[in-house]
């Protein structure tokens, strides 16, 4: 990830950027919100980590700035103030996380991996459509297509193949599935997911020779796209 740290305290941020470094992300330094502006529009950033006590403006101006100009990347607020008014104020200034400092770091990744993860799902849902092998999908329309042919899909199957596709890449359980597309806390001994799995498979691989829906073993499903 490329991620924007908004602070002024040399100490934090070096304490920031040493261990998100170290994880493989790369860090912007900024150590005001006037600095910051600049990078706000790159197309590579995928979050803003921003202090609130900044000289000149402030966080809470700079994240109303954001989003008066419609810029919706995520935005994780980093602050010693810690009363709820203080985590009101920011939250409904237009930032989607408040952190109180001290914090764990772990904690602080945790949040960063959320907030870009949330902002991912959106993007795939506004994404209209999508093409996975010689499949098309319209999230908007509820169509699916393989070539130029369409594919009939229930509207279970359907929402079924959406929940997979906004999770590609990600091992997903059964319960988890459950829940998402049935709305079903608890797996109850029910085979229903691995039922409509098979249906959708009959569906949308249609002859191929490798499933695009892996079952993984004793835990649930994988839609494999990389």
């Amino acid at each position: 990830m490329q991620i924007l740290l908004v602070e002024d305290d040399r100490r934090i941020s070096s304490f920031v950027i040493k261990g998100l470094e170290e994880l493989g992300h790369q860090v912007i330094l900024a150590e005001s919100a006037e600095a910051a502006r600049e990078w706000t529009n790159v197309e590579s950033l995928d979050i803003v980590v921003l202090d609130i006590m900044l000289p000149g403006i402030d966080g809470i101006q700079f994240t109303k700035m954001l989003r008066y100009r419609k810029n919706h990347i995520p935005i994780l607020i980093i602050s010693a103030l810690g009363e709820i008014d203080d985590k009101v104020e920011a939250l409904d200034s237009g930032a989607d996380d408040y952190l109180v400092k001290p914090f764990s770091f772990k904690e602080l990744v945790s949040r960063i991996k959320a907030l870009v993860r949330r902002e991912n799902y959106k993007m795939t849902a506004n994404e209209g459509s999508i093409a996975i092998r010689d499949l098309k999908v319209d999230l908007d329309r509820y169509e699916v297509y393989k070539g130029v042919q369409p594919v009939d899909l229930s509207p279970k199957e359907f929402k079924l193949f959406k929940f997979l596709i906004e999770n590609r890449n990600k091992t997903l359980s059964r319960t988890a599935i459950l829940q998402a597309v049935w709305g079903i806390d608890f797996d109850n001994n029910t085979n229903v997911v691995d039922v409509y799995v098979s249906y959708l498979r009959g569906k949308i691989d249609d002859g191929a020779d490798i499933s695009l829906i892996k079952t993984v073993k004793g835990v649930g499903y994988m839609l494999k796209t990389d």
